[in-house]
């Protein structure tokens, strides 16, 4: 099975199997039993191998294990949607008057 990752793919950050190395854009050499969270919103490019992109794309690349990958995984989509968030309605200040 191969996994192709197409740049206009409609997805911002996945949580993907690492592979064992990347060349020219492609998996090469299996996978190994680690996760790897890519996230382009970051300025991560997918195509990359991870000693390709920089320290702060590795702590957010990790490896991580399954179930710690999910928990980053969902950690970081929420620091995404706090960053993006649209203020609501200011309530009355009751105390004024």
């Amino acid at each position: 099975m191969e996994a192709r990752v197409e740049p206009e793919q409609d997805w911002t950050v996945v949580l993907r199997r690492q592979a064992a190395r990347i060349v020219a854009g492609q998996a090469e050499g299996g996978y190994t039993d680690a996760f790897e969270i890519i996230c382009c919103d970051c300025g991560d490019d997918p195509r990359l191998d991870y000693d390709e992109v920089s320290p702060e794309l590795q702590r957010i690349r990790g490896p991580y294990p399954i179930a710690l990958g999910v928990t980053a995984y969902g950690k970081h989509l929420g620091r995404h949607h706090r960053r993006h968030a649209v203020p609501g309605p200011r309530r009355p200040d009751h105390d004024a008057g």
